[in-house]
């Protein structure tokens, strides 16, 4: 019985011991997949990193290294990709690189995120500063009033002031809890993160490791990887340990969809396909038949409201647009001579520049761009301008008042009344027509049409 049970043991023991082996075996086996996040941080970056992650996933990868060179970006798309980082199934390693990179704003927050927050030398982060939102932005927050404070507000600019103070001071103390929050999930320097809100400041690498706020220096992925081998990292299934000396590294590029939304997504793109359009539905409709016009122009339309929609819009400034294009629109077919145009031209700059509801750095219109397409459009509606005066001088070509102004030759007086010596026949552009004049005519007089009543002309000597 007891070498039976001693037998017993040792079959456990080795078992065990059997799937050890073959679990780090497996994991060692496991590749790192890197997701590289460049430029500022959109939709398109946020899809790009919430599908690396879930392919990631798929793919049994033991650790999604996303080497981040950020100046920023919006807020709603931070948030989700923090969401899929915190949700992930695998440890994620916030890398900042290569040399010269850095993890500003948005970046901050997400490198905080991440399972293990790396940076290469002279790369630097923070800068974590909520934007104002709005046009020209708001004043930055002044200290926090006493609470036995009774003095009243002496006019009502400021009690406006008071409340932009009122909504940067809630906008800054949300984005001061929020990174807390990560740095204590993460336990790293939640000081400094309030800091980099409250205050805007900056680290670079080796201060940041310093100081705690990321967990390692490494020169490259390579040393990256070497350094965070054999790390236990807890996530959201469970805890993982890592075994990546010796990993293959698979590099998720962006595919064609994110190059198309990242395209689509620039608010410059998207205002610029937006009056193409409309220019090209224009076209069609002052040419009915030509077909190809209005599709582009529907195609571009549709394409720079969807890009729209995925922005932080005003819509205000959307609403000006709209009504800028849409006198544009009308100029070309109501004799308004350009009265329109130029009201149109007016309302499309105050809604390009209102057009973006944020100073997100990458999410702006340029000036410059603006007054280009204001310029252009100004200068199809003097075109249009021109040509309908032009049309409105020139003398008429069809119709019965056309031969006024004409010169002809009297061919005869008229036999059936001898007493009327004004009244004959003449030849007015090849035709013959019954005349009458003021004074007398003879045979053979040039005589130019003053007005025409039936068919009866009024002529003059010419």
């Amino acid at each position: 019985m007891r070498r039976s049970s001693r037998a017993a043991q040792c079959m456990a023991w080795m078992a065990g011991m059997l799937t050890a082996a073959w679990s780090c075996l497996a994991l060692a086996s496991a590749p790192v997949v890197v997701l590289p996040l460049t430029g500022a941080i959109g939709p398109a970056s946020a899809a790009y990193v919430v599908r690396g992650l879930e392919d990631a996933h798929k793919q049994g990868a033991q650790l999604v290294v996303l080497e981040m060179d950020t100046p920023g970006g919006l807020d709603a798309s931070m948030r989700q990709i923090i969401q899929a980082i915190l949700a992930s199934p695998v440890p994620v390693a916030g890398y900042v690189a290569p040399g010269g990179a850095r993890a500003a704003s948005a970046g901050t927050y997400i490198l905080y995120a991440c399972h293990v927050a790396a940076m290469a030398p002279a790369t630097n982060l923070g800068a974590a500063s909520p934007v104002s939102i709005g046009i020209g932005g708001h004043a930055p927050p002044g200290p926090t009033p006493n609470p036995g404070d009774t003095a009243k507000p002496a006019s009502a600019p400021a009690a406006a002031s008071s409340n932009e103070d009122t909504l940067a001071r809630k906008q800054m103390h949300d984005a001061a809890a929020y990174i807390r929050g990560l740095a204590q999930l993460r336990g790293r320097n939640a000081a400094w993160g309030e800091r980099a809100v409250r205050e805007a400041v900056s680290l670079d690498a080796s201060e940041a490791a310093n100081q705690r706020v990321i967990d390692l220096i490494a020169n490259d992925v390579p040393d990256l990887l070497k350094q965070v081998d054999g790390r236990t990292l807890r996530t959201a299934t469970g805890t993982v340990t890592l075994h990546t000396a010796d990993a293959q590294v698979q590099t998720l590029e962006p595919g064609w969809r994110n190059h198309f939304l990242a395209v689509i997504t620039d608010p410059s793109l998207a205002l610029l396909l937006l009056t193409v359009g409309v220019y090209a539905l224009i076209f069609e409709f002052s040419t009915p038949g030509m077909v190809v016009p209005g599709l582009l122009g529907a195609m571009c339309i549709l394409v720079a409201l969807y890009g729209l929609q995925m922005l932080p819009i005003n819509y205000a400034g959307l609403a000006l647009i709209s009504l800028g294009l849409g006198c544009m629109v009308a100029e070309a077919f109501l004799p308004t001579f350009g009265a329109l145009g130029v009201g149109g031209i007016v309302a499309f700059i105050l809604g390009a520049v209102m057009l973006i509801d944020t100073q997100t750095p990458g999410f702006g219109v340029p000036l410059p761009l603006i007054v280009s397409m204001a310029f252009v459009s100004l200068t199809v509606i003097l075109l249009l301008s021109s040509m309908a005066v032009r049309a409105r001088r020139r003398p008429k070509v069809t119709g019965g008042d056309t031969i006024i102004g004409m010169t002809g030759e009297l061919l005869e007086l008229d036999p059936t009344d001898p007493r009327d010596p004004a009244a004959g026949w003449v030849q007015v552009h090849g035709e013959r027509w019954r005349v009458h004049c003021d004074g007398p005519l003879a045979r053979g007089d040039r005589v130019r049409v003053t007005a025409r009543h039936g068919l009866t002309l009024n002529v003059v000597p010419a």
